[in-house]
C-alpha cells in the first residue's frame, strides 16, 4: 500500500463554494522533483494541487481534499462535458505528476497514481469514466494543450480502474455450494452487489476491497474492516446462517 506524505502550501482556498468533488483532473509538471515541488509550495506561483506523485513514486499532499486547490481555475476552450461555466478547481481534485509531457511514466510512478486514484474514488464517489477523470488540457485546450501529456497512461488507468471499481455491498463465497445462498441474498440487498470466490486454498481476491461491506457466506471471517459473517461448520449450517439473515 502507498503512503500520502504531508508537504502543505499556502495556495489554496479554504471552501468549495458549496459544490460537491465530482472530478479528478490530472496534469503533467513540466520540471523535475524537488524544483516542480516547491514551485507548488511558493506563494508567488499562485498554483498548486491537491496531490503531486513523483517518478520515484512518492505522493506528496499540498492541500486537504476538502479545500480548492488552483491547479485548473483558467477556463479556455474547455472541451468537458460536465463544464458549468463556474470555476472547476471548486469540484475537482488535482493530481500533478513529476515529468514533461511525452515522458512515460515509470512503473512506481503508475503505480502510485493507480493507488491514488482508486483512493479518490472509492472516498468521493468519483465515477471511472472520461468526464469524471480528465486531463487538465479539457479545461484549456489553448494553453494546456500538452497537459497531461501523450505519455499519460490513460488507456491503461482506465482498465485497470474499471477493473477494481467499488460496490456497496459484496458477497464472499467459500465455493459452488454457496452460491445459491449468495444469489437469494443479492436479490434481497437490492444494491450494487459483488459476488467474489474464495481461492482454491481459501483466501479471498484481493477484489474484496472495493466492497464497502462485504457478508462472507461460508468459511471464516477474512481480513475486511466492515463485514458480517454468515456461515455455518457446514453447508447446511450456512444456508441456516443465510436464510435467517433474510427473514425465512
Amino acid at each position: 500500500m502507498a503512503t500520502i506524505q504531508w508537504a502543505g502550501t499556502p495556495n489554496y482556498s479554504t471552501d468549495r463554494a458549496g459544490k460537491k468533488i465530482m472530478a479528478i483532473v490530472d496534469h503533467i509538471t513540466a520540471g523535475s522533483y524537488p524544483g516542480c515541488l516547491n514551485w507548488l509550495q511558493n506563494p508567488q506561483a499562485r498554483a498548486s494541487a491537491h496531490y503531486l506523485i513523483t517518478k520515484a513514486g512518492q505522493i506528496f499532499q499540498l492541500v486537504k481534499d476538502e479545500d480548492t486547490a488552483w491547479h485548473a481555475g483558467i477556463v479556455n476552450k474547455p472541451n468537458w462535458s460536465l463544464y458549468d461555466g463556474t470555476n472547476p478547481n471548486k469540484c475537482t481534485i488535482g493530481i500533478e505528476h513529476e515529468g514533461q509531457p511525452g515522458d512515460v511514466f515509470t512503473e512506481a510512478q503508475y503505480q502510485a497514481t493507480l493507488w491514488l486514484h482508486k483512493e479518490l474514488i472509492r472516498k468521493w464517489g468519483v465515477p471511472v469514466d472520461n468526464d469524471h477523470i480528465i486531463g487538465h488540457y479539457r479545461l484549456d485546450s489553448v494553453n494546456r494543450s500538452n497537459c497531461p501529456g501523450s505519455g499519460f497512461p490513460w488507456e491503461r488507468l482506465f482498465s485497470d480502474l474499471k477493473g477494481s471499481v467499488a460496490v456497496d455491498e459484496g458477497i464472499l463465497i467459500f465455493g459452488p455450494d454457496d452460491f445459491v445462498s449468495a444469489n437469494r441474498l443479492a436479490v434481497t440487498l437490492g444494491n450494487e452487489v459483488a459476488i467474489f470466490v474464495r481461492k482454491s486454498d481459501g483466501t479471498p481476491p484481493t477484489a474484496i476491497k472495493t466492497a464497502k461491506h462485504l457478508y462472507v457466506v461460508g468459511g471464516s471471517e477474512v481480513n475486511h474492516p466492515n463485514q458480517t459473517l454468515l456461515a455455518g461448520a457446514n453447508w447446511f449450517a450456512t444456508v441456516a446462517a443465510v436464510g435467517k439473515k433474510l427473514g425465512y
